[in-house]
């Protein structure tokens, strides 16, 4: 028993906003600004849980997971105009698709080396497919982020298994944070900065002139979202092809963002609201979390993970130095992919590199696009 029980539905949902909330609050000190408002909020729902002061289960959690996440991908695509991808960001793009192709590459040898089909026991998949969901699940967050994995928790069924599911994502965010440390000290590092190009990223970038958000704005974003996801269910459900709601989400997004000039600032503050909500999916995915069964399967992620950044680094800095493309690039990319579209223009800008500062945005824009769909066909192809 909890101290909010779990059938007082509005409680727990005002846990967890009460959490989320402090994820951001937190964020602005100088230790959460290290850790990032996510970790805080991740670790913030598990001690709350173990604690007994929210439950670990609940219905309040399953409408999370089945109506607030599905929602989330429109809310971050309805910026990604595939036009300025390809025109406004050329070699930073390139770059982003070194960092993807090196979380493959880094997915495929932890998944081949490391026994990965006894976890997640409890998530009512085979033995031999778990290895393929986890793949799946891991190579969707580090290539787009937080959104991409809820995707890939609900089409590979690993969700279901609440320890694994929050072990893997504390595992997932805590390292995350460790790694955004260590691409901030890489241009400090003069042997490794010497073997790329120097190039001025000083010049201000004025591309983006957000429109702000309206009540108004908020309310269009939040319909758009609604009606592009109903429509998708009702076209999969017609198909018969479930495992791809959140590819045809995703397909049906971009193609609107990309036709509809102009779609996001009609529909201002829909990224940053989608942000928000996703504080209250880290909340409600790490409300699930047993401690006791997480240490059973920390060590194996933990080496999971560890093998994952460390090739992905390998492949983008290696090829991106072959490519000459320049370390502040890189960095960003390779932040976007990791990270997602938050970070990445946020430590571009404390760096002084603000010419990366929209194409940071927009590659981690286009990582929410890609992660679902290479998740997706990793898991089937493995599978």
């Amino acid at each position: 028993m909890s101290l909010i029980p779990a059938d007082n539905h509005m409680a727990v949902m005002a846990a967890l906003f009460a959490i989320a909330g402090i994820g951001f609050l937190a964020e602005r000190t100088r230790i959460g600004a290290h850790l990032t408002g996510a970790v805080i909020a991740i670790l913030g729902a598990i001690l709350a849980s173990n604690l007994k002061i929210i439950p670990h289960s609940a219905a309040a959690y399953g409408f999370v997971f089945s109506y607030i996440v599905p929602v989330l991908i429109p809310l971050f695509l309805f910026q990604a105009d595939l036009r300025r991808l390809i025109f406004e960001t050329g070699r930073t793009t390139v770059a982003f698709l070194l960092a993807t192709t090196g979380t493959v590459a880094g997915v495929v040898v932890a998944a081949l080396f490391l026994d990965l089909g006894g976890l997640a026991s409890g998530a009512g998949i085979a033995e031999d497919s778990r290895e393929a969901a986890i793949a799946g699940l891991f190579a969707s967050t580090y290539i787009g982020g937080s959104v991409n994995y809820a995707a890939l928790g609900e089409i590979t069924g690993l969700s279901k298994d609440a320890s694994f599911f929050s072990a893997a994502t504390a595992a997932d965010n805590l390292f995350s944070a460790v790694y955004l440390g260590l691409l901030a000290l890489l241009p400090g590092w003069r042997w490794l900065a010497r073997r790329f190009p120097e190039q001025d990223h000083s010049a201000m970038d004025n591309s983006i002139r957000s429109a702000p958000a309206t009540a108004m704005s908020l309310t269009l974003g939040l319909a758009a979202a609604t009606l592009i996801v109903a429509g998708c269910d009702a076209l999969i459900s017609w198909l018969d092809a479930s495992d791809w709601r959140y590819v045809a989400i995703t397909a049906v997004t971009l193609i609107l963002a990309t036709a509809v000039p102009g779609l996001a600032d009609r529909l201002a503050g829909s990224f940053e609201l989608g942000i928000g909500l996703s504080f209250i999916f880290f909340a409600a995915i790490a409300a699930g979390a047993d401690v006791v069964a997480m240490v059973a399967v920390a060590p194996l992620l933990t080496l999971l993970v560890l093998v994952l950044l460390t090739i992905h680094a390998l492949v983008t800095f290696g090829l991106g130095s072959l490519l000459r493309l320049s370390l502040p690039e890189l960095i960003t990319a390779s932040n976007a992919a990791i990270l997602g579209a938050t970070t990445a223009p946020a430590l571009a800008a404390t760096r002084g590199w603000n010419s990366l500062v929209t194409p940071g945005v927009l590659v981690g824009v286009l990582g929410y696009a890609l992660g679902t769909f290479i998740g997706t066909v990793i898991f089937k192809l493995w599978s």
